[in-house]
């Protein structure tokens, strides 16, 4: 079985400042809302393009509440469809409701250790780590959910509550890594 090393829960956010789509930079510590979902995605994965409504619907939901942030860390060089035209267009076309990030160095996906897209880190009001996992038990297709495991997640935490689920295993596709930046795999 392969092994990684993950951001352990109770972590304190790791700060970044990237691009948006316009080429402000955004920093991750300067959202105020009570919570905050920082999102790994990125526009040519079918796990992302089957999950992107519900995480636009949740980010309206829970406005004010939860501040969404998405991260596209893909190699956009071997991934055209990745590159900043990509993102602006899917970021247009699904009518984004939060920030979307580029990381090109690929540092912040790699400090928090993600692996997948779409992958979801919570932190709350404090910014420690609280969840980290999917968004739900079929990102691939909409139509076969039967667990919103990040609208569970959010509910309790912003009802004052303990997540019922702290850590869920994201499904997706893998994050297209920088020749030299691949993440440290172990066999265990």
């Amino acid at each position: 079985m392969l092994q990684y090393d993950q951001l352990p829960l109770g972590s304190p956010l790791i700060d970044a400042s990237l691009p948006d789509l316009s080429g402000q930079v955004v920093r991750l510590s300067a959202f105020t809302e009570p919570f905050l979902a920082v999102m790994f995605i990125c526009n040519h994965c079918p796990y992302v393009k089957g999950s992107i409504e519900e995480l636009v619907a949740l980010a309206q939901k829970y406005q004010g509440k939860v501040a969404f942030v998405g991260i596209n860390s893909n190699d956009y060089e071997r991934y055209p469809e990745d590159a900043p035209e990509g993102m602006r267009l899917f970021a247009q076309a699904h009518r984004f409701n939060f920030p979307y990030l580029l990381d090109e160095t690929q540092a912040t996906a790699k400090a928090y250790k993600a692996l997948r897209t779409p992958e979801i880190f919570v932190f709350d009001q404090n910014r420690k780590l609280r969840y980290h996992g999917r968004v739900n038990d079929t990102p691939k297709d909409p139509t076969t959910v039967t667990e919103h495991t990040l609208d569970l997640v959010l509910a309790a935490l912003v009802q004052g509550q303990e997540p019922p689920v702290t850590e869920a295993n994201a499904i997706g596709c893998t994050i297209k890594w920088k020749p030299g930046n691949e993440p440290t795999v172990r066999i265990g």
